[in-house]
């Protein structure tokens, strides 16, 4: 099943095209950011997808984006500047960061993207009172572009099943990681990287079947290997399977993540407590675990991921920034030493689009080393 679910990782875009063959009335969305309302979009029949980077090398958008910005920004404009996503309808982004809204920017006046594009202002002091009653209404407007976008209209009947259909969706993925508490968990962190961003550009209804079909032979699937030392990744978006699997290859075992291709994307469900769907969407993305742009005044996500930690038993933290990323940049020194006054001892790694696995193994190895002579990898 992991192995179907690594197939569309790798092959995203013959996926989406072929979606696009079997669905005609339907289209294909991209998407930048996590903190889109995918419950509208398959209330209306159509298909989000999200814009991730190659982790290649490329040379096509020094032009249109500062080399400054985050290597996964600049990573994910090169996509759409290359033809890559030529089958998208229309592309969106909500409220992010300032280098992922200069790639959407970008892409918009550079990039053929079909007929819709679509900027959600999405709150970033998602901490005031005042955030779920504004994007309640900024969901109204997003609603009302889609329907004329579609030609048809979203009723609350579609929005409740939307709501379901991506409530199941989280509910599966969020049991699965359940699993990985056991002392040997039966699936890897580089397989569970694979469930999360494949569920980001499958339909749903497939995703979830093959979620249902994981969660019932997992109970049965013991994993011939040793679980070493139990890690929590943390931080950047990161999808980079090469570097996980060379994490996992150091008597080491991912058990739990923090970020928006892991556990952060599906962690909360939306929930219905009234008749009005667009209030409960607005309240499932206002209360979800933060992105650190959005975590202001307080820092929230520092508890969440410490109870993590706890949960699942970790006794170290890989803390991932990608280069130049100014909100994990911000946040991550101040974690660190949140985390190590609560015994989870930490190292922080800079990702690029591409990485060098051996410098990387190295440190790695002398930081596990430490954690198995229960010493700090710091003085």
């Amino acid at each position: 099943m992991f192995s179907e679910l690594k197939n569309v990782y790798e092959n995203r875009h013959d996926y989406a095209r072929k979606w696009k063959k079997e669905h005609p009335n339907g289209k294909v969305l991209g998407y930048f950011c996590t903190y889109i309302p995918e419950e509208i979009y398959y209330a209306a029949d159509i298909l989000p997808v999200r814009i991730l980077g190659s982790h290649e090398t490329q040379s096509v958008t020094e032009p249109h984006i500062f080399g400054m910005y985050c290597p996964f920004c600049r990573d994910v404009l090169a996509q759409g500047l290359q033809g890559r996503y030529d089958y998208l309808d229309g592309i969106m982004i909500s409220q992010s960061c300032l280098h992922l809204r200069q790639s959407f920017a970008s892409w918009k006046k550079h990039v053929p993207h079909g007929s819709y594009h679509y900027y959600l202002n999405m709150p970033h002091g998602n901490q005031t009172p005042h955030a779920v009653p504004y994007l309640r209404e900024e969901l109204v407007t997003l609603k009302k572009s889609v329907e004329t976008w579609i030609g048809d209209t979203i009723s609350d009947e579609a929005l409740v099943e939307g709501i379901k259909l991506m409530n199941k969706s989280r509910r599966l993925m969020k049991q699965i990681y359940e699993t990985r508490k056991a002392p040997n968990p039966p699936l890897t962190g580089l397989e569970a990287m694979v469930m999360v961003v494949s569920g980001q550009m499958m339909d749903k209804r497939e995703h979830n079947e093959i979620l249902e079909k994981i969660l019932a032979e997992l109970p049965h699937r013991t994993l011939d290997r040793e679980t070493g030392v139990r890690l929590m990744t943390i931080g950047s978006e990161d999808d980079d399977v090469a570097f996980t699997e060379m994490l996992e290859s150091l008597n080491a075992t991912v058990v739990i993540d923090e970020h928006c291709t892991g556990s952060r994307y599906f962690w909360n469900e939306t929930i219905m407590e009234d008749s009005d769907p667009m209030k409960a969407i607005a309240e499932r993305y206002v209360f979800r675990p933060p992105c650190p742009s959005k975590d202001w005044p307080d820092r929230s996500r520092f508890q969440h991921i410490l109870n993590l930690a706890k949960e699942y038993n970790v006794t170290g933290a890989i803390l991932i920034q990608q280069k130049f990323c100014d909100p994990h940049e911000f946040d991550n020194p101040v974690l660190k030493g949140f985390l190590e006054g609560n015994d989870i001892k930490c190292y922080p790694v800079e990702l690029d689009a591409v990485n060098a696995l051996g410098p990387f193994k190295v440190r790695l190895e002398a930081f596990l080393e430490m954690i198995n002579a229960d010493e700090l990898p710091f003085e």
